[in-house]
């Protein structure tokens, strides 16, 4: 029998030579050794972080509950928000415009403030 291969390790996305975006070609059972080969597109899910999909695991988990996943994260609601608004932008499912316009500035202080959001972080939602 073949031994089963590392199913943790993600296809890259880009061509090291062109940059251009790769397709797959191939795929293959590892118990029987049938292949299968072709012209295979990826989602944009396939693009994401093992970090981000957990993350949007946890938030469909919690019925798009968004205090869950700030303590799942361990991060201040606004700091939640941004992250989960630039998984959004990642995805093409919303606008990069309205992402910078949803971080409650007032929040981000007071966080900083209780020692939630370091200043670097929150320097970055406020600014980017």
């Amino acid at each position: 029998m073949t031994p089963v291969p590392d199913v943790t390790r993600r296809p890259p996305r880009a061509c090291p030579v062109c940059s251009s975006e790769l397709i797959i070609t191939g795929c293959g059972c590892p118990e029987c050794g049938t292949g299968i080969s072709g012209e295979f597109r990826m989602s944009a899910y396939d693009a994401l972080t093992d970090d981000e999909l957990e993350m949007l695991r946890v938030f469909l988990v919690s019925r798009g509950n968004m205090r869950e996943l700030e303590k799942h994260l361990g991060v201040s609601y606004p700091t939640t928000r941004q992250r989960f608004a630039d998984l959004l932008a990642k995805l093409d499912l919303e606008d990069p415009a309205e992402t910078k316009k949803s971080v409650d500035r007032d929040a981000v202080l007071a966080d900083v403030a209780a020692g939630r959001l370091s200043v670097d972080e929150a320097e970055k939602l406020l600014t980017d």
